[in-house]
């Protein structure tokens, strides 16, 4: 199935590892190009590299917790390859541990990245965008269900679907689509830093392998793949909706 991706740009964050690296390499693959963030110069110029070079992606160091992050990335897309078709806003996991062991300060920080980073780089990004523009925003399953020793994010995530999914009421009217994406456990840095936290990492991913009806984590090449085709014209009439990637874990429709 032809996407409908060639010479689409498209801004995607935290984009130097992970499922926002994947993401970036998909749309790449089916001609898109790509602005990417992340926030070492180093990491930066890797993933560029990796991913084609400077005629197809763009790096820009930024953190999405910085305020001027927003406007430098559009500007990025539209100053280097002349159009702005969309934005996957990724962001890295705040810190483990319980709701009741996180100190202020560390809500403080998360909410500012995780939460507000994300929303004012949807606003930004939905002044520019016009008719078939999308904002995607990369969630978690604790959006539907708790996960065990992610206090933070299990605060911060469904406050931040819910305001996805009122801004795809705000936005539906002018012809651009807001979706989110729902990881469970892909297999990423994140994940494998997770399951050590116990001390037994294979068996913390055996437990896990044992709830998912696929019997296995993801790939970071599968969720890339589902995000692609969402910010996709072929997703032309998906908006509001909050897509499972996890191997069938999250038990509720």
């Amino acid at each position: 199935m032809d996407l409908g991706l060639q010479q689409k740009v498209y801004v995607v964050t935290g984009a130097t590892r992970g499922l926002g690296l994947a993401s970036a390499r998909e749309l790449v693959a089916d001609g898109a190009r790509v602005v990417l963030s992340g926030r070492s110069a180093e990491s930066v110029a890797a993933a560029v590299a990796e991913l084609g070079g400077p005629g197809l992606v763009h790096g820009v160091v930024a953190d999405n917790a910085d305020p001027a992050t927003a406007e430098q990335l559009v500007a990025a897309a539209l100053e280097r390859f002349g159009r702005f078709d969309g934005v996957l806003i990724s962001v890295g996991g705040p810190a483990a541990g319980p709701v009741l062991g996180a100190e202020e300060d560390a809500w403080r920080g998360a909410f500012e990245s995780v939460f507000l980073g994300a929303l004012r780089i949807a606003r930004v990004s939905a002044a520019a965008l016009g008719e078939g523009g999308v904002i995607g925003f990369v969630l978690s399953g604790s959006v539907r269900e708790p996960i065990g020793g992610l206090g933070i994010s299990n605060g911060l995530r469904p406050g931040l679907a819910m305001a996805a999914k009122s801004l795809a009421d705000e936005l539906g009217p002018r012809g651009i689509r807001v979706v989110g994406l729902l990881p469970a456990r892909i297999d990423t840095d994140r994940v494998r830093e997770l399951d050590a936290l116990g001390g037994d990492a294979a068996a913390a991913r055996a437990r896990a392998n044992a709830k998912i009806p696929l019997g296995r984590y993801g790939t970071p090449e599968e969720f890339g793949k589902v995000a692609a085709f969402l910010l996709s014209p072929a997703a032309s009439y998906l908006t509001g909706v909050m897509v499972p990637v996890d191997g069938g874990a999250l038990r509720g429709l």
